[in-house]
């Protein structure tokens, strides 16, 4: 689902013009930023948590060449559900199964270090993003 499909549910739900509710959209959306830059965490009840974590510097293995780099630190943002989400997801029935593609893609990647990434990026299934 994209932030355009969300917008055009809710103003149909709340009787608003999309106009005004892409606008309170993305205002929340902004407001969510915003305390993680300045406060680090926000807690939406019966939703969850967001919170900004600090991943340490690592070593790394460049799976196209073997050779290690150093992977400096960096700020991320995790995300903890709530109950009630938790729970609405758990009884969820048509979910799809992505253990079958997801394990091509990692065979695909693993190999012998020098495997098709672009092929197993193109197999992977990734959830669509809110722009």
């Amino acid at each position: 689902m994209t932030k355009k499909e969300i917008v055009k549910q809710i103003s149909e739900r709340i009787g608003l013009t999309q106009l005004k509710t892409k606008d309170i959209v993305q205002q929340t959306f902004d407001a969510i930023v915003d305390t993680l830059i300045e406060v680090g965490r926000i807690e939406l009840r019966n939703f969850g948590v967001f919170e900004v974590k600090r991943r340490k510097a690592r070593k790394a293995r460049n799976p196209r060449t073997g050779d290690k780099v150093d992977v400096p630190p960096k700020n991320v943002v995790t995300f903890k559900p709530g109950k009630e989400m938790e729970e609405r997801v758990r009884e969820m029935t048509n979910v799809p199964d992505l253990h079958d593609e997801e394990d091509e893609a990692v065979a695909a990647e693993v190999g012998n270090g020098q495997g098709d990434h672009d092929e197993a990026k193109k197999r992977a299934v990734r959830p669509r993003r809110i722009t």
